[in-house]
């Protein structure tokens, strides 16, 4: 491979990490636990922008069982932002020509 042509694709790939990092932070994503009862919205960089409780959890003997699915869905919605970066990473490395199996940052 030309020295110089690979010099020019690792200066787009800079600039496209930059962009992509922009990108994750505007990622909002919704996770869901006890059949929809909370719900919670999380940015892209784990950042609570909602939280949703279904007014049925509001009760003195179900503190810890609200808690667990507060926990549970923020875990799902982070799981989701995390599974989108990593698409849209793919994405992006796709088109310049790095060895399979490659992860970036070295």
């Amino acid at each position: 491979m030309d020295f110089l042509k690979m010099m020019k694709q690792a200066k787009q790939m800079q600039e496209q990490m930059g962009s992509l990092q922009e990108a994750f932070a505007n990622i909002e994503t919704e996770g869901t636990s006890g059949g929809g009862l909370v719900k919670i919205t999380i940015a892209g960089k784990g950042e609570i922008k909602a939280l949703k409780i279904d007014p049925s959890l509001f009760k003195e003997d179900d503190v810890e069982i609200l808690e667990d699915l507060i926990i549970a869905a923020h875990n799902e919605a982070r799981l989701k932002a995390e599974t989108q970066m990593q698409e849209k990473t793919q994405e992006l490395m796709g088109g310049l020509g790095l060895p399979a199996g490659m992860k970036l940052p070295f």
